[in-house]
């Protein structure tokens, strides 16, 4: 081997040294805890990120023209924009599987095909086992974000049973009302001020859910069917409104709302932790 030969395969093996060292440096661009190793989880805590956020959708009809996973893809959306704002924060796996009614008899929304329930018991025992873990973990802010109505009540059960459990810790169990509260009072609200009725807004699968849906996963939105059927009805899944004038540009609206104040709210939550 010729010395010229030798020095050009030290020079390349010293560039491949320091190129690797950097790619292994450089931190994950990601917010999704399920894209990390749990070494680079491990840093990331370290560094500071020790708020984790619980994304719960729900597997539910929602009318003739939206999909069934709509919940779960607005949970993971919304929280990944929140998360990505707040800057120490990461987002768990989202939770798909909540109460949504009885199956003997079908009742709520089990009464149409694709939903997915289970009982409060166990949707509450499965939180508090997924926040526990992520205590373990030095995760020291717990925040729940409910996508879904029905189960509202089972996250301030869950809140408030972990934060007693949790005395004398580091760790705390945040569910932020601002998420659920501006993502259906305080967008209808954002709604009427533009024009809209309450005939048309709804409370599921109306003009307010799918303009959501519109923003966040377009391709979850039947739209050709949408807009030249009939006004759809109880009996269709749709719950008081009317989602026919449903656009993106509205669903953004609301969606600028959920994050904005969402942040907000796990600010004044974690101050001084």
């Amino acid at each position: 081997m010729t010395q010229r030969h030798a020095f050009r395969r030290i020079i390349a093996s010293v560039f491949f040294l320091v190129t690797a060292q950097a790619a292994f440096a450089q931190a994950p661009s990601t917010v999704q805890l399920q894209n990390l190793t749990w070494t680079e989880l491990r840093d990331q805590v370290h560094a500071g990120k020790t708020t984790i956020i619980i994304p719960i959708g729900g597997t539910e009809q929602s009318g003739p023209y939206v999909a069934v996973g709509k919940h779960n893809v607005r949970a993971a959306y919304l929280a990944d924009k929140i998360a990505q704002k707040l800057g120490n924060a990461l987002v768990a796996p989202v939770v798909a599987y909540v109460p949504e009614g009885g199956y003997a008899p079908p009742t709520s929304h089990m009464r149409f095909p694709g939903t997915i329930t289970i009982p409060d018991d166990v949707f509450e025992k499965m939180l508090e086992s997924a926040a526990n873990s992520f205590a373990v973990h030095g995760f020291r802010n717990i925040v729940f974000l409910g996508d879904h109505g029905g189960y509202q009540k089972d996250l301030k059960q869950v809140v408030a049973h972990l934060n007693k459990a949790w005395a004398g810790t580091n760790a705390r169990a945040i569910l932020p009302a601002a998420y659920y509260e501006t993502s259906s009072d305080g967008y209808a609200q954002l709604l009427r001020q533009r024009g809209f009725r309450d005939d048309e807004i709804g409370t599921h699968a109306g003009l307010a859910d799918t303009s959501l849906q519109l923003a966040v996963a377009p391709q979850m939105v039947r739209m050709s069917e949408m807009r030249n059927a009939p006004k759809p009805g109880a009996a269709d899944g749709v719950y008081g409104g009317d989602p026919r004038r449903s656009t993106a540009e509205l669903g953004q609206l609301g969606v600028d709302a959920i994050v904005s104040r969402t942040v907000d709210a796990i600010r004044q939550e974690t101050a001084g932790r």
